[in-house]
């Protein structure tokens, strides 16, 4: 299956839904496909100027390495001159935190959520459940 533009909306929905449900603060969801492009983005009021390049970070790192972000994340701890050269690699474009959440149709990526907003945790849980909603497998790594 591919991630269509109704099915993004439908994730980013779902998203910000699960942040309401939460109380979380202020979300910004990007989801964008295989090929690491845009799919769809929404930024709730309230949040800061630099948030949609976060979100879209979280989500292009863990389709640019495969990984979701939290292995991202971990493998920066374990070997942050690795994560520092991918990071350079693709032009200061990569987040390593959790937050960035693979898209998997039988097993196959076929994008990526990034979230940001609340903390990587509760960002991480939100892309999640929407993935899930969506009838997806999420591999936040």
């Amino acid at each position: 299956m591919t991630l269509t533009l109704e099915v993004a909306q439908s994730i980013i929905t779902t998203a910000i839904a699960k942040g309401h449900e939460l109380g979380m603060n202020p979300l910004t969801v990007a989801v964008l496909d295989a090929g690491g492009h845009v799919k769809a983005l929404a930024r709730e009021d309230n949040t800061s100027t630099l948030r949609p390049d976060i979100a879209t970070g979280k989500a292009h790192g863990a389709i640019a390495l495969g990984l979701g972000s939290r292995a991202i994340f971990n493998r920066a701890k374990e070997q942050p001159y690795f994560i520092q050269t991918m990071n350079a690699l693709a032009n200061g474009s990569l987040v390593p935190v959790p937050g960035g959440v693979l898209i998997r149709d039988s097993g196959q990526i076929i994008g990526a959520v990034g979230i940001t907003g609340d903390s990587s945790d509760n960002d991480e849980a939100c892309a999640i459940t929407a993935i899930e909603a969506a009838g997806f497998t999420a591999d936040p790594g």
